[in-house]
């Protein structure tokens, strides 16, 4: 977990910059748009996950990488610049982070919450947008989902809304009872 705190420390800085660009320049709309850009890529792109993740890419592969994917996708120039200032400084590892960091600043912003939302697989338009009908019904605001894809979780879903989690993940649901046969064995 040190590693998500560092990285986490190294998003909340990009954050705070890229944020504070946007507001001054009165497009925090079209950042929370470029964000849904990004984090679609980064849940149905295996290869995207690597390029920011594996050290095996140097820096001047990074930044190119990420330049193109962000051209490829439509990124406006503040977030695609960033990335690419990221990958010349070997911090694309942050770029997930970056995304929750951001999104919880916009969420803020507009006086929203936010629910952290891991899934086995890339939630469809539909399911998203029933999810997040639900969970205003129940926490009485908007609510905006940040979805992470995880396939380790076999399947169902990891709800996190500020302190509270769900977790009605297939792998939770096997651990407990691996641990129920343990105590009865």
């Amino acid at each position: 977990m040190a590693g998500s705190s560092y990285s986490g420390g190294i998003a909340e800085r990009y954050a705070t910059a890229v944020f504070e660009i946007a507001r001054e320049g009165g497009a925090i709309d079209a950042l929370a748009a470029d964000l849904d850009k990004l984090q679609a890529a980064l849940n149905e792109s295996e290869d995207l996950r690597a390029l920011l993740n594996s050290p095996i890419y140097t820096r001047e592969e990074q930044e190119r990488g990420i330049g193109a994917v962000a051209s490829a996708i439509g990124l406006g120039g503040t977030l695609s610049n960033t990335l690419r200032l990221m990958a010349t400084k070997r911090r694309l590892f942050a770029a997930g982070e970056l995304v929750r960091a951001l999104r919880a600043r916009i969420a803020d912003e507009r006086g929203e919450v936010t629910a952290e939302v891991t899934t086995a697989k890339s939630l469809t338009a539909a399911q998203r947008g029933k999810l997040a009908e639900t969970l205003s019904g129940n926490l009485g605001r908007d609510v905006n989902i940040d979805e992470t894809v995880d396939p380790g979780i076999i399947g169902g879903l990891i709800v996190r809304v500020g302190s509270k989690m769900i977790d009605t993940s297939i792998r939770s649901k096997l651990g407990a009872l691996q641990n129920t046969m343990k105590e009865a064995g």
